[in-house]
């Protein structure tokens, strides 16, 4: 089991020693990895440091997501490109 509270996507990159990851369910949640066990392990702790943040600052913090996913996808390209 991952136990994120929250979804996750996982985007491999040109450079194929790094991985970006972001929360679609916590704005301003983003990180790099080296792979994508890497991006979940640092993802993880990340999630739980950010909401601490955002309630340290009294900022409105999501709900945790009953059913998060985890979703690994090529790094999205700007229309046109490619």
């Amino acid at each position: 089991m991952l136990e994120l509270k929250y979804s996750l996507v996982i985007e491999a990159t040109q450079d194929p020693t790094f991985f970006g990851f972001y929360s679609p369910d916590l704005e301003g949640f983003t990180g790099v990895g080296h792979s994508v066990e890497d991006c979940i392990y640092k993802a993880r702790w990340g999630m739980e440091e950010h909401v601490a943040l955002l309630k340290e600052r009294g900022l409105a913090v999501p709900r945790t997501n009953p059913n998060p996913t985890v979703v690994i996808q090529n790094e999205r390209q700007p229309a046109g490109v490619g």
